[in-house]
């Protein structure tokens, strides 16, 4: 049983100001997940640098630790792109906003920091 004063989901407005956050974020990390492909893939071109034998091995371990590093931040740049995409479903399905363990809304400003949020900070706390 719901309390007749509790929301049970955001209003269609509230909806549409999340909608433009998320599509903005994903922008934004979609041009941040390019920039990590294209440093994968500079790392992995053959330039004049490649001929000089001054300090070779040196470089060749700080070039694999650099793309390592840049393919761990993609892949963890396009799990974040597919759950803010994610978010923008359940936006349309209106179940943005409702926490998938208590049914409660997450509070407004929670998920204005993390908008793909799916658990309320009550239910983060108990896992």
């Amino acid at each position: 049983m719901t309390d007749v004063n509790t929301k049970e989901r955001y209003s269609d407005q509230e909806l549409e100001e999340f909608k433009a956050l998320i599509e903005d974020k994903i922008e934004k990390a979609q041009h941040q997940l390019q920039q990590y492909v294209d440093a994968y893939k500079n790392g992995s071109s053959n330039d004049t640098e490649d001929t000089s034998p001054t300090f070779k091995s040196f470089d060749e371990g700080s070039s694999t630790l650099s793309k390592e590093a840049n393919s761990q931040l993609a892949i963890r740049q396009e799990k974040f792109i597919r759950d803010l995409k994610n978010a923008l479903i359940r936006i349309e399905n209106k179940t943005y906003g409702i926490c998938r363990v208590t049914g409660k809304l997450i509070n407004k400003e929670r998920l204005k920091l993390v908008p793909h949020a799916t658990l309320s900070i009550e239910a983060k706390n108990k896992q």
